[in-house]
């Protein structure tokens, strides 16, 4: 990377900075328990709207593989999330009626409350419809994740998002408040996958899945990206710049092996498609606050929104990691 180029990325990452801390104005405290965090636990950050049903379980998820403390943004729910997230000892809520896209979909309310309360620990940024699966995690914490790490002195640590659904009409695949996703989308397209590289930020891009075969049939290329960067040692000098998908110093987009060799890194389980889905596409696509002028449910809208059935012939059932690392969705790398 040429002496202008590296300028003008640690320009950008000051701007980014400022700007969180610009919108960081239109966050109110509902509840702050972050006094109890200690100084090596493992934080959760999130932003969410109307996810009252999903949050008891991705509490308990998290919390059983090892985080400490939620960070939560509320972005003007009324479905009684805020208010039961208020009750919870283990979390720090703020709400606000801010515009998501105008903080860059949540990037800066998060890039804000990490500066604040992230340095120097482990945080991992999710949706609640997101739940990671990371190497030997049947068997192993998260800790032990971050443990070896640490010791390996790898700062960042990458997870492919992978669409999970179920088979049949998704409207039948009711979810009840507190239940795991996963027993009713349990399947998921184990191929059909593209990557490139990003030249400029250096991380990876990667499209496919079932909304591209089936949303994005003629313009795979608009698909939604899966490439994340969920897990990072987090710097207050660190900015996210396009959700999870890349950071800024752009070192930490480095979670492949640039010689053709395999690094450890994981799978966000993506449990979006159940029998909610189709109000939720609704409501966002009403609200216009997704990226890109909402293309991603506007595509919803004008596809098989009312009755999709994502599952085909070449559909697999999830089972677990070790799985995930056959298919090549995922790798342990090196970590024994």
């Amino acid at each position: 990377m040429g002496f202008f180029q590296s300028y003008g990325l640690r320009l950008q990452r000051k701007r980014w900075r400022i700007r969180a801390r610009r919108k960081a104005r239109q966050l109110s405290v509902v509840s702050d328990n972050s006094a109890g965090v200690q100084p090596d636990d493992i934080l959760v950050f999130s932003t969410f709207r109307n996810e009252n049903v999903r949050l008891p379980y991705f509490l308990d998820y998290y919390r059983r593989i090892g985080v400490s403390h939620f960070f939560m943004v509320d972005n003007d729910s009324d479905d009684g999330g805020r208010e039961f997230l208020a009750q919870q000892p283990d979390v720090s809520l703020w709400s606000t009626t801010g515009s998501y896209k105008r903080a860059r979909f949540g990037v800066d309310w998060i890039n804000w409350l990490q500066m604040r309360h992230g340095h120097n620990h482990w945080c991992l940024v999710v949706d609640p419809d997101e739940l990671l699966v990371y190497p030997f995690c049947d068997t192993r914490p998260i800790r032990a994740l971050t443990d070896w790490l640490d010791a390996s002195s790898i700062k960042s640590f990458g997870a492919m998002l992978l669409d999970m659904y179920p088979k049949g009409r998704l409207e039948d695949a009711r979810y009840e408040r507190g239940a795991d996703p996963l027993d009713l989308a349990c399947w998921f397209d184990a191929g059909n996958y593209t990557i490139s590289r990003n030249g400029r930020f250096g991380n990876l891009w990667i499209q496919g899945g079932p909304r591209a075969r089936k949303f994005f049939a003629d313009e795979p290329e608009r698909a939604p990206a899966l490439n994340k960067i969920p897990l990072v040692k987090w710097d207050k000098h660190y900015t996210y710049v396009s959700s999870t998908h890349m950071l800024l110093p752009r070192g930490l987009n480095l979670v492949y092996d640039e010689w053709g060799g395999e690094k450890a890194s994981g799978v966000l389980l993506h449990t979006k498609f159940l029998d909610t889905f189709g109000k939720k596409a609704e409501e966002e696509l009403a609200r216009k606050q997704h990226y890109a002028n909402s293309h991603e449910y506007r595509a919803y809208a004008t596809g098989p929104i009312d009755d999709p059935d994502l599952w085909c012939k070449w559909s697999e059932k999830y089972i677990n990691w070790r799985q995930l690392e056959i298919l090549g969705l995922m790798s342990k790398g090196n970590w024994a």
